[in-house]
């Protein structure tokens, strides 16, 4: 039984990871875009970043589609501040977080190659700005984006079933 986070800023893979490794793990995948609320959503698409407060809600219900998931799940959520990680390992004290990172300039690339997505690429930075790296204590398991997306996964489940 395996709940993960697929972690990392906008543009670094979080579901297309997320889905194969949920594939791999024969766990259910969250797409936790999917969770925030409307005022979110109309706040990121107009490029206006998003504050604790109105993160707390969307994490509050994250938290519960995992618990909701006593077999496991994987979900993709930025949960880009070390509080946001402890607010969801509250509810769920086995989760493992999979930290997709990469330079700006990749980022940025992939973001401007993304189409049908609320998040506008001028958030990048302020995302950039906002990550707090998961420390040695997080239980994370840190991935360049480098690599494509099937091997990410595939390095992950490793590293879970290790």
């Amino acid at each position: 039984m395996h709940h993960v986070v697929v972690m990392g800023v906008s543009g670094c893979g979080k579901s297309t990871v997320g889905q194969f490794l949920s594939a791999r793990l024969g766990l259910p995948f969250v797409e936790g875009d999917g969770l925030h609320p409307p005022d979110n959503v109309r706040k990121m698409a107009a490029g206006t970043p998003l504050t604790d407060e109105d993160r707390a809600g969307w994490l509050d219900a994250i938290a519960a589609r995992l618990v909701a998931a006593p077999g496991g799940a994987v979900v993709s959520c930025s949960a880009l501040k070390r509080r946001y990680r402890e607010r969801l390992c509250a509810d769920v004290p086995a989760l493992r977080f999979v930290h997709l990172h990469g330079p700006r300039e990749l980022l940025a690339q992939r973001l401007a190659g993304r189409r049908g997505h609320y998040m506008p690429s001028s958030l990048l930075d302020s995302q950039l700005h906002t990550l707090e790296p998961p420390g040695p204590d997080e239980r994370a398991i840190a991935l360049s984006i480098d690599q494509p997306p099937e091997t990410l996964a595939a390095l992950a489940a490793a590293a879970l079933q290790a």
